[in-house]
């Protein structure tokens, strides 16, 4: 068979060919970010805004919300949807679609995201398959949000019980990140996004990592400075890798350090049972205890990931505290086969044989079976 056509496409992005992080200080003022005079924030395009309730219902965002009463403002559309991974369906990403379809948008406008990784993932993935691709930007709310999900252009929404396995790579081109947004998240939600940010640590910044050992007193107690050096390195840190690697054939994969026992265990507890976070946490003591078990790092630095873990509060016991019934190990492992990085019958699993020292492996079930029990 003679081949009579070849095409050739632009290595470019998807969505936009960069993206823009602003840090702003002092209370989150979305009124006068989205509102006033042209700003960074104001260039003149409609918008579709998408948050959540309980993004909602911060005080901060009253006098945003009655700007939609104003008719000054009524070419822009709020879309306020349930707050949890419950509502990370692709439901709620055509429900998106749907209203902007409604209300006569157009793939030059804008959608823009207000909330944490459910709000940025489904938010992005409803304008990238929206008219074939509109413009987003993203005001990430959590810290997970502001240290990783915004971040980097993976987008989607879990569906038959598996995690973001519908989903594209359609980058934000601008986020707004405001620091202060921490102090209003509850405590489980700001754990989560610590251990994103630990995880973070591991990989690429040792001096990250010996913040996260030596001062977890100000770290659990939110730290204002401290925390916007976190936020502010781990930004740094991902679009590092996210612009060498945008579509994970490589480097970018690192990122997943702690997400394939994470995820499976979000799915085999019930998605929104444990947050995000702290499953990956738990997903970070898995690998370094599979790494140690089969000699690929040291004792001592498997032991020194538990105590971090144990600093702050999370999960680091073989068989989780928050998954009941039998043959919990079983139920995991089949739910990492479904993992959208695996390539045949094996699981990849990323491992470290010390701080920022990363490599990817693939296990027989029997393996990683064997850190999974009592």
């Amino acid at each position: 068979m003679k081949n009579e056509l070849n095409i050739s496409y632009p290595a470019i992005h998807s969505g936009t060919e960069k993206t823009e992080v602003f840090f702003i200080e002092g209370v989150p003022d979305l009124a006068k970010l989205f509102f006033s005079e042209p700003n960074e924030a104001n260039d003149g395009r409609r918008r579709f805004f998408v948050t959540d309730s309980s993004v909602a219902s911060l005080d901060c965002m009253k006098s945003f919300l009655e700007s939609f009463n104003d008719e000054i403002h009524g070419k822009d559309i709020l879309c306020v949807l349930g707050s949890g991974e419950k509502y990370k369906t692709i439901e709620s990403v055509l429900r998106i679609v749907s209203e902007a379809v409604e209300a006569g948008f157009t793939r030059k406008d804008l959608f823009v995201g207000i909330g944490g990784g459910v709000i940025s993932d489904i938010t992005a993935f409803a304008a990238s398959i929206f008219k074939r691709g509109a413009k987003v930007q993203f005001v990430p709310t959590t810290l997970l949000s502001m240290v990783d999900a915004s971040i980097g252009g993976k987008t989607g929404c879990d569906f038959d019980n598996v995690k973001n396995i519908i989903g594209s790579f359609y980058p934000a081109e601008k986020l707004f990140v405001f620091p202060e947004f921490v102090k209003t998240l509850p405590a489980n939600q700001y754990n989560s996004g610590l251990a994103e940010a630990f995880k973070t640590a591991l990989l690429f910044d040792k001096e990250l990592y010996g913040m996260f050992k030596t001062q977890a007193g100000k770290i659990n107690k939110r730290d204002t400075e401290l925390l916007v050096e976190i936020i502010k390195r781990c930004a740094t840190a991902k679009a590092k890798i996210v612009e060498e690697d945008f579509t994970e054939q490589g480097v970018r994969a690192y990122l997943n350090l702690g997400h394939t026992f994470g995820h499976a265990l979000e799915a085999v507890a019930g998605f929104g049972t444990v947050t995000h976070g702290a499953a990956v946490a738990w997903g970070i003591g898995r690998a370094a205890e599979l790494a140690y078990k089969l000699d690929l790092c040291s004792s001592s630095y498997k032991n020194d990931i538990l105590d971090v873990l144990d600093f702050y509060g999370w999960d680091n016991k073989p068989v989780p505290s928050c998954i009941k019934g039998g043959a919990i190990g079983e139920r995991i492992v089949s739910v990492m086969h479904k993992d959208k990085k695996n390539e045949n019958e094996k699981i990849r699993i990323i491992l470290q044989k010390g701080i920022c020292e990363t490599f990817i492996r693939e296990f027989e079930d029997k393996e990683i079976l064997g850190v999974l029990t009592k």
